[in-house]
């Protein structure tokens, strides 16, 4: 697979948005995002998403250059429309206006509709930790991308609607990330183009048994992803359809239903931020998070097992390899980037 420098991937990304008419503060965004996905080992949300959003650009699906609307505002809400445009850039202008109601009142709600792909929350969670702020955020795919079938059924209902949980201790934050349904379909994504199977247990057919091959979620007659938990799907659906009603019904966009079209192409999302100084006090969060992660990791080890990793530990490892080694790219991913860039007369960089 070629493989690239973070810098220079960065740097290639952000000029293939730029050619695309993206200013160039939010095209630095949007490539910084895509390429940290990258970098943390997240694939699904990383530079194979270009082709998606530049296409979205072209079509007139998504914006390149429109304002964060305000729809309700009071102390501690916000409620903002994206006008469908790029999903990072909409979703740092929410996180910035409602930083300071949460500094002021100790918790401050936002949301988020007709809104590009926010691509990996986790990276919102890490932000608001490096500010010691704690962050609950959800999305579902504004009433598309119905992917995900219910226990027993045969085709999907709701989306794959992930959600994040970033928790701040002195040192390196909790981060829980994670779709609803046993894999995000841009993993499914990255298996199709690398032309591998899928694990067991990720998607079944159109007559709902069970295959490992990614092609059933992109050809007709489709296929579904299942929900997360194996023989208790059902909590993952459970949780899967609580985000979609949650971030569709609070947002003022749209949950899943049958008048959208089956592939999407955006997000209604919801976001909580905490500051844990209004409520215990900072010095006391920051002791007891600290002091339960360190009882955690102490855990003594079943043979073969090195180190208990909590949730954020794959990804700052990820990072840490990548940044040292480069990002590989597989080989089906990089054919659909190198189009576009031949199409918007962008320069290849060199592997």
């Amino acid at each position: 697979m070629p493989t690239f420098s973070a810098a220079h991937l960065t740097a290639f990304t952000q000029s293939l948005f730029e050619a695309a008419g993206v200013p160039a503060a939010d095209a630095a965004i949007v490539a910084r995002s895509l390429v940290d996905a990258n970098l943390c080992g997240h694939d699904s949300h990383g530079v194979i998403r270009i082709p998606q959003y530049i296409e979205a650009l072209n079509k007139g699906t998504y914006q390149a250059n429109v304002p964060l609307s305000v729809i309700h505002e009071t102390p501690a809400i916000l409620a903002a429309d994206g006008n469908w445009g790029l999903g990072q850039v909409q979703a740092y202008r929410l996180l910035e206006r409602l930083i300071p109601k949460a500094r002021s009142l100790g918790i401050a709600a936002g949301t988020l509709r007709h809104c590009g792909h926010t691509g990996r929350l986790g990276e919102y969670a890490e932000f608001l930790a490096q500010q010691q702020l704690a962050l609950l955020a959800a999305v579902n795919s504004h009433g598309a991308g119905r992917r995900v079938a219910p226990p027993g059924g045969k085709e999907g209902r709701i989306s794959t609607n992930p959600i994040c949980f970033g928790i701040p201790t002195s040192h390196a934050p909790v981060v829980l990330d994670f779709g609803t349904s046993a894999a995000a379909e841009g993993k499914v994504r990255v298996q199709f183009q690398k032309k591998q199977p899928t694990p067991e247990g990720w998607l079944i057919d159109h007559q709902g048994q069970p295959t490992t091959d990614p092609s059933v979620l992109y050809t007709e007659p489709r296929g579904s992803i299942l929900p997360f938990g194996g023989a208790q799907a059902y909590k993952g659906f459970a949780l899967g359809l609580v985000v979609d009603l949650l971030c569709g019904g609070l947002s003022g966009g749209a949950c899943s239903h049958p008048a959208y079209p089956m592939t999407g192409h955006g997000n209604a999302a919801v976001f909580v931020v905490f500051n844990p100084a209004l409520f215990g006090g900072l010095d006391h969060f920051l002791k007891e998070t600290d002091g339960l992660t360190a009882y955690v990791r102490s855990c003594p080890t079943a043979p073969g097992v090195e180190r208990i990793t909590l949730p954020g530990d794959p990804e700052r490892l990820s990072k840490e390899k990548r940044l040292a080694e480069g990002i590989p790219i597989p080989e089906g991913t990089w054919e659909l980037i190198k189009q576009t860039a031949q199409q918007l007369q962008v320069a290849i960089p060199e592997s």
